[in-house]
């Protein structure tokens, strides 16, 4: 029961995200993809897609660093996420890939 609910959260998080990025309110939508990506990133699938979205938003953005840090870090959930991933990272380029957060209060309830 609790993996459908973490996945109907994250792809709410994601779908507000994607609608925020295409109405270019990029601080808003990034918030939802950290959301997003702390969310999925347990799962090899939904971890890669918040990398991908994280991207499509740096290429908005153009943001070098941002793409870059993305196109890695995608590579990186594909072969390191049933391995062992940093809970409560948020996913950016702003925060070390393997630095270990304090879950957000929002998102608590779902761990």
């Amino acid at each position: 029961m609790k993996q459908k609910v973490l996945k109907k959260v994250f792809y709410r998080q994601l779908n507000l995200a994607k609608k925020l990025i295409n109405e270019k309110k990029y601080k808003t939508a990034f918030y939802h993809l950290e959301n997003a990506h702390i969310l999925g990133q347990k799962n090899i699938y939904r971890h890669t897609l918040s990398h991908y979205w994280m991207l499509i938003y740096a290429l908005k953005k153009k943001s070098k660093k941002e793409i870059f840090g993305q196109i890695l870090r995608i590579f990186a959930s594909i072969f390191f996420t049933l391995i062992w991933v940093p809970r409560g990272n948020t996913g950016g380029t702003n925060i070390s890939p393997i630095k270990i957060l304090p879950v957000r209060k929002e998102l608590k309830k779902y761990f």
